[in-house]
C-alpha cells in the first residue's frame, strides 16, 4: 500500500493550491483520510480530515480557507487551500487512518508529504 501526493509548490499570500493523495494498492477500506502537516522547527498538526461517511474536521487555523473532499475513487483526498498565508508554509503529510488491506491488516499509512511555501 502506497499513499502518493501531490499539488505542493510556492505560492504568494492570498493565492490558491489544491494537494492530492491517491492510496493504492490492497484495499479493502479506508476510514478515514486527512492531511497533517509540519512546519519548520513545529510539530506536526492535523490540518483536515474526512471520514468514509463524508464526516469533515478542520484545525481552527484553517477552517473557512481549506476544503478537504474525497474524490469519486474512495481512496482519493483532495484539499483546496484558499487564501493561504505565510503562515501556512509547511510539508503537507496525506494519512490514511485504518486502513483495511486484502491481506488483513489494519493501520495507519502516511504519504511522503508534498512542500507548501507561501511567500509574503
Amino acid at each position: 500500500v502506497q499513499l502518493q501526493a501531490s499539488g505542493g509548490g510556492l505560492v504568494q499570500a492570498g493565492g490558491s493550491l489544491r494537494l492530492s493523495c491517491v492510496a493504492s494498492g490492497s484495499i479493502l477500506s479506508i476510514n478515514a483520510m486527512g492531511w497533517y502537516r509540519q512546519a519548520p522547527g513545529k510539530g506536526r498538526e492535523m490540518v483536515a480530515g474526512i471520514t468514509s461517511g463524508d464526516f469533515t474536521i478542520y484545525a481552527d487555523a484553517v477552517k473557512g480557507r481549506f476544503t478537504i473532499s474525497r474524490g469519486n475513487a474512495k481512496n482519493t483526498v483532495h484539499l483546496q487551500m484558499d487564501s493561504l498565508k505565510p503562515e501556512d508554509t509547511a510539508i503537507y503529510y496525506c494519512n490514511a487512518e485504518n486502513l483495511r488491506t486484502g491481506w488483513g491488516s489494519i493501520r495507519d499509512y502516511w504519504g511522503q508529504g508534498t512542500l507548501v511555501t507561501v511567500s509574503s
